[in-house]
């Protein structure tokens, strides 16, 4: 990666950060918005709280000198540093997370009428995406870990299975690495894809760093992805809401109608505090992430140790790479199995939270699960080791706790309408008992295992209610459900 990374001199600049500093501290008479001008006219509030140096960064686009000028401008050239970091023919700084950026790639490769293959536990924006832009999916199930509820990535062989039902496709749109830090094997996917003519896109949003540290998985572009999408904000450093889009060179997806639909879903005020924040973080991922890198993967390293000699805790290491669905592990993620302390996922959480202010990234009945950042502090997971065992000693209890998902998170459901048209077309609130048979008109996704129950557009069936239905009784979250208890469901009016 570095070599590619560094082949420019620029790389250890940041273009756009620096032209949005030299505007906000030289002086000028700002005669445009935002209306706080510069903080002087920010509620004191607001303004102690935030700074006036944030205020003062905060600025418009169409700045002379920032984004406007000759070409390449900062911000231009910033977006061209960005793309030769991750091997990309084109990137684009996002402010409206890697949400923006799936609407925009479902609006160029899936529009009105077109079919696609699209991994069924896609991130909740690519269903809106595909409301947005009327494709016609065909959902290709995840793996599955019955035990833990964990949902892993897809196969090349499921995906294979899902384009030859599927004339005509576009795209693939698949997720890695998955929440639980899986990565799929993204290069027999790609294989697949190409195989059939279609570009593979990747999800991997919760993989920003991957590719910047050899004990890291490769990341989906160096692998043969043809677009990719990298939440920054997530692990890397930048500010939340920010984000990044990558096409490749392949020539299977088109920059320019990627750029065209992005127009279509961007703020025509996108925030300079977002994008500034980006540029440096692709920066400090180029020349330090190595070196950062490495120390938070040791640092995770000891940690899974000591949290394995703690009773009824374990780490869900490297011992699931090479299962169905999983080519790759990212260390920056420690999934613990808590079911030896005889509490759920939930408890433990709940318990680290009112005990010591300790906030988790996920909980589900069987584990939690901690996102580190690029640069991780010692001294947080080593308070977390004596959090987590003084929890564990006072909340194990005889035996371990019962698995609550079924030997699979998945249903065929039939597919009676696009999702465009089951979303914005006429709905209707039924009981569910009543919804038997009806075309449901939103997303429901149990946690765990995070897999999609229903989506827009399939049929409610008998077999999908008591599914959900027993997931809600022992404690599970539907997520996506306009009726959180699930006594009601939206369906497509008769």
């Amino acid at each position: 990666m570095l070599t590619r990374a560094m082949a420019s001199p620029d790389q250890p600049t940041a273009p756009y950060l620096d032209a949005v500093v030299a505007y906000g501290f030289r002086g000028s008479t700002r005669f445009h918005v935002p209306g706080h001008k510069a903080g002087n006219a920010a509620d004191l509030g607001v303004r102690t709280a935030f700074g006036w140096q944030t205020h003062r960064l905060d600025i418009p686009q169409d700045i002379h000198g920032v984004d406007l000028g000759p070409s390449p401008t900062p911000y231009e050239r910033a977006e061209e540093l960005a793309a030769e970091a991750y091997g990309a023919e084109r990137s684009w700084f996002l402010t409206n997370g890697a949400t923006q950026g799936n609407h925009a790639l479902c609006l160029a490769l899936a529009p009105l009428g077109a079919p696609v293959v699209v991994q069924r536990n896609a991130h909740a924006s690519v269903v809106d995406g595909l409301v947005l832009s009327g494709g016609l999916p065909t959902w290709v199930a995840p793996e599955y870990e019955p035990v833990l509820g964990m949902a892993h990535g897809v196969t090349a062989e499921a995906v294979a299975r899902a384009l030859e039902a599927t004339p005509g496709a576009r795209a693939v749109f698949i997720v890695s690495p998955t929440y639980y830090g899986m990565a799929a094997d993204i290069e027999e996917c790609a294989r697949v894809a190409h195989a059939a003519g279609v570009p593979l896109v990747v999800d991997q949003s919760w993989g920003p760093h991957l590719g910047f540290h050899e004990e890291l998985p490769a990341g989906a572009l160096e692998l043969g992805a043809d677009a990719m999408l990298t939440s920054v904000h997530k692990i890397a450093g930048s500010l939340t809401q920010s984000a990044l889009l990558h096409v490749s060179s392949s020539g299977r997806v088109d920059p320019e109608a990627v750029a065209r639909t992005l127009r279509l879903v961007r703020s025509t005020s996108p925030s300079s505090l977002l994008m500034a924040s980006l540029d440096g973080a692709r920066r400090q991922l180029v020349l330090h992430g190595e070196a950062l890198l490495g120390n938070t993967i040791a640092l995770s390293r000891r940690t899974c140790a000591a949290i394995d000699e703690i009773p009824g805790c374990r780490v869900i290491g490297d011992e699931q790479v090479g299962r169905p669905g999983v080519a790759g592990r990212d260390p920056l993620r420690i999934v613990i199995d808590v079911r030896g302390t005889g509490a759920t996922g939930y408890e433990m959480a709940a318990a680290l939270r009112s005990n010591f202010d300790t906030q988790v990234e996920l909980a589900t009945q069987a584990t939690i699960v901690l996102v580190l950042g690029l640069d991780e502090p010692p001294r947080e997971l080593e308070r977390f080791i004596h959090d987590l065992t003084w929890i564990a000693r006072r909340m194990e209890r005889p035996g371990e706790t019962e698995e609550v998902t079924l030997a699979t998170g998945t249903f065929e459901n039939e597919v009676v309408v696009a999702p465009r048209e089951a979303f914005l077309g006429a709905s209707e609130i039924v009981g569910v008992d009543d919804a038997v048979g009806r075309v449901s008109a939103e997303a429901i996704a149990g946690y765990p295992p995070g897999i999609p129950v229903l989506l827009p557009g399939e049929r409610i069936t008998d077999e999908v209610v008591a599914y959900l239905r027993s997931l809600k009784a022992v404690g599970a979250r539907l997520h996506g459900a306009s009726d959180p208890e699930f006594g009601t469901v939206h369906v497509l009016a008769q």
